[in-house]
């Protein structure tokens, strides 16, 4: 295809898009304001204490033992862990401050499931708030953490009350892929934090 082709296309494309944006423009001005969207409903919910834990073997991602703790430990937190979370990473071959490809994982922490009926007296209301794991999703992941992401699917399967729940990881060793994991679920938050 030619150079002259290729840009007949692009305007062609761009001008389709634009009398389309317009036409959506006016069929919204003409339309009544909808009503705002209703709060969602909340759940009664308590706080469990759960003591789990995991190895790490990485062979793309190498953390410290001080990283390793910290990353599990936004991660968790970021799954709605109470901010009381305790997560301590031992085996490291070289010692706490340089990576290594080995390490053993227990996390301490509290996490909401639903309250049985009729609610106890210390129950909570909470809502399910999306999460999603994937890189650049929160902030503080990155690219080539598939195999902690795969690693850590465990202790989040039994450490959360989940649902709706896509967990997809498809971890390359020594290779970093933007598509190699993608976790999205629902939590359980407490109601005031949303």
């Amino acid at each position: 295809m030619s150079r002259k082709s290729s840009s007949t296309i692009f305007v062609a494309c761009a001008g389709a898009a634009l009398l389309s944006l317009g036409a959506a423009t006016a069929a919204l001005a003409e339309a009544p304001a909808a009503a705002p969207a209703a709060a969602p409903a909340a759940t009664l919910a308590q706080w469990h204490e759960q003591k789990l834990k995991f190895d790490y073997t990485g062979f793309t991602a190498l953390y410290t033992c001080d990283g390793l703790e910290g990353k599990v430990r936004q991660i968790l937190l970021s799954f709605g862990a109470r901010k009381d979370v305790k997560v301590r990473a031992t085996g490291c071959n070289y010692g706490s401050s340089q990576p290594s490809k080995f390490a053993w994982v227990t996390a301490e922490f509290s996490a909401l499931a639903p309250a049985p009926t009729p609610a106890p007296a210390d129950a909570v209301k909470a809502n399910w708030v999306k999460v999603q794991l994937a890189p650049n999703r929160p902030d503080f992941m990155g690219a080539g953490e598939c195999e902690l992401v795969e690693q850590m699917r465990g202790l989040l399967e039994k450490g959360f009350a989940l649902r709706n729940t896509d967990y997809r990881t498809n971890c390359v060793p020594h290779q970093v892929s933007m598509a190699d994991y993608s976790v999205s679920t629902e939590v359980l938050k407490p109601a005031a934090a949303n």
